[in-house]
């Protein structure tokens, strides 16, 4: 979790091929351990002797920390997670929105058809797409180019705030969506915790 709240404030930049640079200050994260049924690599991981089988595209999840986790979200959008643990134990942080700096221009021309600069990147698969991120960059290395983090030179003075996660079933308890309080480019998600209530009392009226 501390890594999910330390980034916040980060820049993401994009060394883009075109010369361009694309860049913007993470605003809001989330955080996912190998103990969480929300995690990708759960199923990989033995419950009583901690043992990881290595299967699949989320045993890259188990890789060393810095390293690129990118996947398909329901077959349309791609979304970053960095890897935040030791080699061999499985964590990582989904970056969910970006405030833009650098390279809007390019970022409109991947995203046509907003009509606000702040729904460029206020989800994980719009910042995606804003800054060209795709499966190319599965098992890269975030601390150096083309697409890696900066430090900024002073950090911004954000209130963050925690939450439940968005768009889950499972470990909905868990509050481990990080963000800065009041930024609009926050995503506009309903925490799960709280959609999860709302679910029960709708079927209780019914």
């Amino acid at each position: 979790m501390e890594v999910a709240r330390d980034l916040v404030g980060v820049r993401l930049v994009h060394e883009h091929p075109s010369g361009t640079r694309l860049s913007g200050l993470i605003v809001e994260t989330e955080a996912y351990t190998q103990d969480d049924p929300a995690f990708h690599g759960w199923g990989l991981v033995d419950q009583e002797t901690g043992l990881v089988r290595p299967e699949g595209r989320a045993y890259d999840l188990f890789a060393a920390p810095g390293t690129a986790y990118v996947y398909v979200s329901y077959g349309v959008h791609w979304l970053l997670n960095v890897v935040t643990e030791p080699e061999g134990i499985g964590g990582a942080v989904l970056l969910r929105a970006v405030a833009p700096e650098e390279g809007l221009e390019m970022m409109r021309a991947h995203r046509p058809n907003i009509r606000r600069d702040r729904d460029l990147t206020n989800g994980p698969g719009k910042l995606t797409l804003a800054f060209d991120i795709d499966g190319a960059f599965h098992r890269t290395d975030l601390t150096a180019p083309p697409l890696y983090f900066e430090e900024p030179a002073a950090r911004p003075d954000w209130l963050l705030a925690a939450t439940s996660r968005i768009g889950l079933t499972r470990g909905v308890e868990r509050p481990w969506r990080f963000f800065a309080q009041g930024h609009p480019y926050v995503s506009p998600g309903v925490p799960s915790d709280i959609a999860q209530a709302r679910r029960k009392q709708r079927r209780g009226r019914g």
